[in-house]
């Protein structure tokens, strides 16, 4: 039987705004992706969320950005990579301690964003991440895009890697995710979504935005838990997994130690 863990972000609500459907998609995911303070959170939501994955069975993992609250931390910086380590270090040390005390281990660290996405192409910004994670618990996995040269970059710091794909994403030829500015980046039909997922998990592949097929390595499918129709295409994406035989578990029986 076909494995795949489901991941979404979540606690990214921020003080007295509201940010996504966390209460509602959680029921539908395997793994949680927590917003740590910078691009968006706080700790009480840090703590909220927690509890919320804690009662639902949800792994939880760290979901670090840059310090960009106002840009939701999608939008590019310039930050030396010692920086970056010590935000990355700073934003999951804090989710480990909330973690903790609600008697759960962080499963897995996914960066948000701009950083993500420019340590996609970045090597040195992606050595950077692998090089913070690793120093804080080398037990972590950590999740980056399917098919991107970050993968390697991991696994050579000694890191379990997740290859990650968008399910409501579109792609470049070369496997990059289609910029949110451009037209057409953001797939909303929920069965053309389910039918791309199942593709991937399938048959290893997805159609870029120009038509070419893109190799694909997905061992973690991203739902987005802010964007209008969310639970929705959540509810479906469950169903048509089902149908097809496909089971949704947690990242760590998928990438094992």
């Amino acid at each position: 039987m076909a494995k795949i863990d489901l991941n979404c972000d979540m606690g990214e609500s921020f003080g007295a705004y509201k940010l996504g459907f966390d209460e509602e998609i959680i029921k539908y995911v395997s793994s949680a992706n927590i917003a740590c303070g910078f691009h968006a959170g706080d700790p009480v939501v840090m703590q909220r969320t927690i509890r919320l994955a804690k009662t639902y069975g949800v792994k939880v993992g760290a979901h670090p950005g840059y310090p960009d609250l106002l840009g939701f931390g999608r939008r590019n910086m310039a930050v030396a990579a010692t920086d970056v380590k010590g935000y990355l270090i700073y934003q999951i040390g804090a989710l480990q301690a909330f973690a903790r005390v609600e008697g759960l281990e962080l499963q897995h660290v996914k960066p948000h964003g701009a950083l993500y996405n420019m340590a996609v192409k970045d090597p040195k910004l992606a050595q950077a991440i692998a090089e913070a994670v690793r120093s804080l618990d080398k037990g972590l996995i950590l999740v980056v895009l399917a098919g991107s040269a970050w993968v390697n970059i991991a696994k050579e710091q000694g890191l379990r890697v997740a290859g990650e794909a968008f399910a409501d994403r579109a792609y470049s030829a070369d496997g990059s995710l289609v910029p949110r500015s451009q037209p057409g980046a953001v797939i909303k039909d929920k069965k053309e979504v389910a039918e791309r997922v199942i593709g991937m998990i399938e048959e290893g592949r997805v159609k870029a935005i120009t038509g070419e097929d893109v190799i694909i390595k997905a061992d973690t499918i991203c739902l987005h838990g802010d964007s209008p129709g969310a639970l929705e295409l959540a509810i479906h994406l469950r169903s048509a997994l089902g149908d097809r035989g496909i089971k949704v578990v947690p990242l760590e029986e998928i990438v094992k130690k």
